[in-house]
């Protein structure tokens, strides 16, 4: 049998959504008894005992790592659907709006867009107390702008349909519409966007909990990892910032391909391919 694009697509959609779930749980059931200080074996680099060394306080590295990534892509899933939430809400509001709606909209799209999100990120988490709350709100108070662009502009194409005036002249609510036309067609793109902003969300986390105004230390986040690994670095201790940071930088490629992969399963002409 023969396969076109987008099945092979398909299936390497489904292995990449297999793999990042396995990669999730893992960090999830490890126990914290498992990542606890072992003096004994601290700053050991890495062996087959300990395939990314130890830390300074003796924790495996490997595990600590896998727990770490748990986190961060547990406050990415989180602040994602927030964001993306927001996203859809604020496009369609804006489309279906007034003109006055849609250009104050607009308005605080540019207005957020043109400020660098880790200052916007920082900002709104000091000023909610840092911790896993702002860091939450700091994320998703700025990752929606994008998708909700997106949503208007598809929003506003659909209007225009001759099957949604129609549905007009045919006495049609402006709810029936929107359950019956407009949102079988916003589902993909919410579905798209929400993916791709996941890894966006990630780095913030990490970076932001780096800088000390994300998650708090004791957390074993990412983040906090690589900020503890920059104190030992003189010292010979390159394990402790490489393997983390990679295992990072793969997770979010990994991510990032899921997304462009379930782009093309739902875009109808990749199935001509």
């Amino acid at each position: 049998m023969k396969w076109n694009n987008r099945t092979r697509v398909f299936v390497l959609t489904v292995m990449l959504a297999v793999l990042i779930l396995i990669l999730y749980m893992i960090g999830l059931l490890i126990p914290e008894e498992a990542v606890g200080t072992d003096f004994q074996h601290a700053g050991q680099p890495p062996s087959w005992a300990y395939p990314f060394g130890t830390d300074n306080l003796g924790r495996d590295l490997l595990l600590r790592t896998l727990k770490g990534l748990s986190v961060s892509m547990t406050v990415g899933i989180a602040a994602s659907c927030i964001s993306a939430v927001i996203a859809i809400l604020v496009g369609i509001a804006a489309a279906a709006g007034s003109k006055t709606v849609d250009g104050a909209i607009n308005w605080i799209i540019d207005l957020m867009m043109g400020i660098p999100h880790t200052v916007l990120i920082i900002l709104i988490s000091f000023s909610l107390g840092r911790g896993l709350k702002g860091l939450l709100a700091g994320i998703a108070a700025t990752h929606w702008t994008s998708l909700a662009r997106l949503i208007r502009g598809e929003v506003l194409q659909l209007r225009s349909q001759h099957y949604i005036v129609v549905s007009r002249r045919l006495g049609k609510s402006g709810g029936w519409i929107m359950m019956h036309h407009l949102v079988p067609h916003l589902v993909p793109q919410f579905m798209v966007g929400l993916i791709l902003m996941f890894p966006h969300a990630i780095l913030h986390e990490a970076s932001i909990s780096f800088l000390g105004y994300g998650l708090p230390p004791e957390q074993p986040a990412i983040g906090i990892i690589l900020a503890e690994s920059m104190r030992y670095l003189s010292a010979g201790m390159w394990w402790m910032a490489v393997l983390p940071g990679l295992m990072l930088v793969v997770i979010v490629l990994l991510i990032d391909r899921l997304g462009e992969n379930v782009r093309t399963v739902i875009d109808p002409y990749s199935a001509q391919e």
